[in-house]
């Protein structure tokens, strides 16, 4: 298979090879079938390698159960609905009711429940917002901050229920403590999903430092810098925002905790031994900053200088800092045209 192959053509000759072989599968149609030949080829294009450890179905470190299906396989049928010859009750089917679906899945998280999976298309209505521009840094002490001084207060749920999770393994009792990372996560997920629904009702410009958490997880602070959810508020905040109509900006966030939000002075505390220090006083202003807030604006003050993007969910470029010879080159040119 070449690179350049159709994902959807290239799952065809495994859907003819696999023709008529429903008999030997228990309550499988053939668009089950269909749809992971597809799913595996397409993942075959992406990873460039004829041969893939894809869904792996044994062993410890299995893969979560799936079960793909087209949008004929599943049914309506009074308040619930038909797949396979068997019966589903659906909690929430107002949402289900006037929708039409293509396809979906049967995916098993893991705990071991399954979930019904259905993308349906939900019409959002765009309107501008009350406020024109936020930055927000993000941190430990507090998981985000804004410019106008909103906090998210530190996520620490993991942290809260680490020794719970622990006594649970060392009964065996596996399948709680796997419940209880299941909460864990939800309460991590509702925290994100309430900040970045305010943030996108309340501002029409979002601009967020790059702090990355993966690099900062390789550190002291990992299980901390985990449980605050950067990278899901930011994902959120992208995805929200790209339905409502709203720049959601990226940028560096370089020196936005030393540099002075008035005057722009670097005369903030630097270094890890400084991060105690939550409230300064610039030297050259007078100026008495939040340590967290004044990072906000000054990442506020990057987003407005950078360029922004278009459909307002890309990452916004971040200009390198010049080298020491090119500094050098124009300290000459500026020496010779002073002299000129």
């Amino acid at each position: 298979m070449g690179r350049g192959d159709d994902p959807i053509n290239a799952g065809l000759p495994w859907s003819r090879m696999l023709a008529g072989k429903t008999q030997y599968f228990q309550r499988i149609g053939a668009d089950t079938i269909q749809r992971i030949c597809v799913e595996y080829a397409q993942k075959r294009v992406a990873a460039r390698r004829l041969k893939l450890r894809w869904r792996v179905s044994r062993g410890a470190r299995r893969s979560l159960g799936w079960i793909p299906f087209k949008a004929a396989s599943l049914k309506r049928k009074g308040r619930a609905l038909r797949f396979c010859g068997k019966t589903f009750r659906v909690f929430e089917r107002e949402r289900l009711e006037g929708v039409s679906w293509k396809q979906g899945c049967f995916a098993q998280d893991a705990v071991g429940d399954w979930w019904l999976c259905l993308p349906v298309e939900v019409s959002v209505e765009q309107t501008a917002a009350p406020k024109e521009s936020v930055g927000v840094d993000l941190g430990i002490k507090d998981a985000a901050v804004t410019s106008d001084g909103e906090r998210l207060e530190a996520i620490r749920f993991y942290r809260d229920a680490q020794h719970r999770i622990g006594a649970l393994q060392r009964r065996g009792h596996v399948r709680q403590a796997k419940r209880v990372h299941r909460q864990i996560r939800r309460r991590r997920q509702e925290a994100c999903h309430q900040f970045s629904r305010k943030l996108i009702n309340t501002y029409q410009k979002i601009v967020v430092g790059d702090v990355s958490s993966l690099k900062l997880a390789k550190t002291r602070m990992a299980k901390s810098v985990l449980d605050s959810g950067w990278g899901l508020l930011k994902r959120f905040l992208q995805y929200k925002g790209e339905c409502a109509g709203r720049t959601v900006q990226v940028v560096n966030e370089r020196n936005t905790s030393r540099g002075c939000s008035s005057c722009g002075a670097l005369s903030g505390p630097s270094g890890l031994r400084q991060l105690a220090v939550r409230h300064w006083e610039c030297a050259h202003c007078g100026e008495c900053h939040d340590r967290d807030v004044n990072a906000a604006r000054n990442i506020l003050m990057a987003g407005s200088r950078c360029g922004t993007s278009v459909s307002g969910n890309e990452s916004s470029p971040v200009e390198p800092p010049p080298s020491q010879t090119s500094r050098l080159r124009a300290a000459g040119s500026d020496a010779q045209r002073a002299a000129a």
